[in-house]
């Protein structure tokens, strides 16, 4: 996978963007160049406020469906109510105003909010999974591009392999700091959907678009509940 900065015609492309794979919900939209956004609790209110917060950023940027190019949404991995929430409301939007879809790894909006806010060029993408452990995956930044030098994985907190000009981004730290390898370099970053209208054009330029009904959420876990004895080992999970 390798995703290259586009040409300035490119980037005034009128696009929707959300993510709704951890507790925070964020939405953005970019028309004429002009970026309008919300951040804000998600969760178990992401089902119930995705569809007025998308509303109510279109109308004050007067921006009609028509008007837009694509939807992009954050496919995972993540929350799993999270992924289904975001690719239902996705695919429903999309086929409403017939767009294609853009379906965004949120480990690869993570590395790139850790780019945008913090200067992270070499980033292990690191999110908080539930069950003592983690979803990660790693990307380098060079000339203007995005290369995936590992695929989105889950592991242990004691198993992340952070190199040593790398950053590790995400929530992880904040969550097992204590179990992480000692002396990495940490920075907070989020699956940002500004950052998702970032990678967004090199997606579209690439061909990397599909219809409504072919957009689905990546699920690195296909386990989603805890046994007895797991949940008296963890109990705080």
């Amino acid at each position: 996978m390798k995703l290259c900065r586009v040409t300035p015609m490119e980037r005034e492309l009128n696009l929707l963007a959300f993510d709704t794979s951890t507790e925070r919900m964020s939405v953005a939209l970019v028309h004429s160049g002009r970026l309008w956004r919300h951040n804000g609790p998600g969760a178990a209110q992401a089902s119930a406020q995705l569809i007025p917060v998308i509303q109510r950023l279109m109308t004050e940027a007067g921006l009609t469906w028509t008007e837009l190019q694509a939807i992009a949404f954050g496919r995972g991995p993540g929350s799993f109510t999270g992924l289904r929430t975001a690719c239902s409301v996705a695919q429903g939007l999309a086929f409403g105003a017939d767009l294609p879809v853009l379906a965004i790894d949120t480990l690869l909006a993570l590395a790139e909010d850790a780019r945008e806010r913090h200067g992270c060029a070499h980033v292990v993408a690191a999110l908080d999974a539930r069950m003592e452990q983690i979803y990660q995956a790693r990307y380098e930044y060079a000339a203007g591009c995005w290369s995936q030098r590992q695929a989105p994985s889950l592991v242990n907190p004691e198993q992340i392999v952070v190199p040593a000009d790398a950053v590790l981004a995400g929530n992880a730290w904040a969550v097992y700091g204590e179990r992480l390898p000692a002396g990495i370099r940490h920075v907070e970053a989020w699956p940002e959907a500004a950052a998702m209208l970032r990678l967004a054009p090199a997606m579209l330029a690439a061909g990397q678009a599909v219809p409504a009904e072919q957009a689905l959420p990546l699920y690195v876990r296909d386990k989603v509940a805890q046994t007895t004895a797991e949940r008296a080992k963890h109990p705080k999970q």
